[in-house]
């Protein structure tokens, strides 16, 4: 499909990968192998693509990000900074671009301006929590950070995640919003997002400690509270964890070497 393929993803709102390459083209690929081109921008590298509502497809290239509706329809938007990172919101055709300095918020339907949520350093990945109260970045640094965005006109209140030892490069919210997962750690790090104000002023949980492994990757299960944590090592702790009881139960893991 690609003449360079730089990016493949899971597109949360369907059965299908998405893909973006050197070649400036990206693809949807269905569960039967069907490949299709949604969008092609020439001579461009597509390196950050995103999954949304009503068969939306976002991609960026540059400064430059793009959303192409069911209907063939390209919207385009123009940041002061290269886009790392893009994401939907799960209601409505909204979609949030990480960039250096924050995040800019568009809504894809209207002509109204972006709104910018401000905070300094370099946001190289953006999630949405599942019922849209919060947003929440992945930093050059090590630490997360996030709003919330269900507040006052003009009050997104800011939430900083910090203390991890590594880059976190893995989130995943589980299936009612409650918690996120991160990578980044010598355990899962999960932050409480049920109470109105998100993890603010409350701990996270560790779960899946293994002394200095670090864990590489995170999932949560689609239907229940349970998550899946993978580590640097290559061993994976299937349906591990069980959010409800506040415990890490670990099931018999089977260790898969990289080597």
């Amino acid at each position: 499909m690609h003449q360079g393929l730089l990016t493949c993803i899971k597109d949360p709102f369907s059965q299908s990968l998405l893909t973006g390459g050197e070649d400036g083209k990206v693809f949807r690929i269905t569960a039967d192998g069907t490949a299709t081109l949604m969008a092609e921008v020439p001579r461009k590298w597509i390196s950050v693509v995103a999954g949304g509502p009503q068969n939306a497809v976002a991609y960026a290239s540059g400064k430059t990000s793009y959303v192409r509706l069911n209907d063939g329809t390209v919207k385009e938007f123009v940041e002061e900074r290269s886009v790392e990172g893009l994401a939907f919101a799960a209601k409505g055709l909204r979609i949030a671009a990480a960039r250096y300095n924050g995040v800019s918020l568009h809504w894809v339907g209207t002509s109204s301006p972006a709104q910018d949520l401000e905070w300094k350093g370099a946001h190289t990945g953006v999630t949405f929590s599942p019922d849209g109260r919060f947003l929440v970045t992945m930093m050059q640094e090590n630490a997360l950070h996030g709003w919330k965005l269900d507040g006052k006109q003009g009050e997104n209140r800011h939430m900083r995640m910090t203390g991890y030892p590594a880059k976190v490069k893995s989130l995943s919210w589980s299936v009612k919003g409650k918690w996120l997962a991160s990578s980044g750690a010598p355990a899962a790090i999960v932050w409480p997002f049920a109470s109105k104000d998100g993890p603010m002023g409350r701990a996270p949980l560790e779960l899946g400690t293994r002394a200095n492994i670090m864990v590489t990757d995170v999932a949560f299960h689609p239907a229940e509270e349970v998550l899946a944590i993978g580590f640097i090592d290559g061993m994976i702790l299937a349906s591990a964890c069980r959010m409800k009881r506040r415990r890490c139960f670990v099931a018999p893991a089977r260790a898969a070497s990289p080597r």
